[in-house]
């Protein structure tokens, strides 16, 4: 693919006294390219994410979101990238449904469309015979895949995760790798962090850390 990469590193570097969390790494992730990260615990692919997400400093070099530095304080860049990185906050006393929906809301603004939005988003995850359930009454798998349904809900131009095979067996795992492969042909840059090998091989280019 050509164009104007969505997500840029150029020599991202992060260091805590004489201690490297990220060592220099550059790369370029254009629109619809899924891109996993990979290396051993300590590597720093948290630490990349969040540089992306502007909550980790960098000590040297750039990350980049459409050319602009990495920061989600701005709004537009709040617009262009969706993130499962920190854990997302969920309310005890709203069913999946309910909750999937108020996120789509929030970006579509039409109720309809957003509802629309919502069942397909649930129906694609597997989410539908869960949905009148609350986030007590589930598994921790079925959690995640909720969670994954709340970052895919809304439009965004780049797509960050952290393990998201995480809790998930075999057979979800491959769900979640054919269904970004699915939303990067769509045109979404995807940056993922992970230690399974299903979603490597589903992945367009891959950063090794460590």
């Amino acid at each position: 693919m050509t164009g104007v990469p969505v997500l840029a590193a150029d020599g991202a570097t992060v260091t805590l006294g004489d201690t490297t969390l990220l060592a220099p790494t550059t790369f370029s992730v254009l629109p619809g390219e899924f891109w996993c990260v990979t290396g051993g615990n300590g590597s720093g692919k948290t630490t990349l994410l969040r540089a992306f997400l502007g909550s980790r400093r960098l000590t040297a070099g750039s990350c980049a979101v459409r050319g602009e530095p990495a920061n989600l304080a701005k709004p537009l860049q709040r617009r262009l990238v969706a993130s499962l990185v920190e854990p997302i906050p969920v309310a005890r006393d709203m069913t999946l449904r309910e909750q999937v929906t108020l996120v789509a809301a929030s970006w579509y603004g039409n109720a309809p469309k957003a509802t629309d939005r919502a069942e397909q988003v649930i129906e694609r995850w597997g989410l539908s015979s869960l949905g009148e359930r609350f986030p007590h009454q589930v598994s921790s798998g079925q959690l995640q895949l909720f969670s994954l349904a709340l970052t895919f809900v809304r439009p965004a131009d780049a797509v960050l995760l952290d393990e998201p095979e995480r809790h998930l067996d075999s057979h979800r795992v491959e769900l979640v790798a054919a269904l970004l492969a699915e939303r990067a042909e769509e045109g979404t840059a995807f940056l993922v962090a992970t230690h399974e090998t299903a979603l490597v091989e589903a992945c367009h280019g891959r950063v090794e850390l460590g």
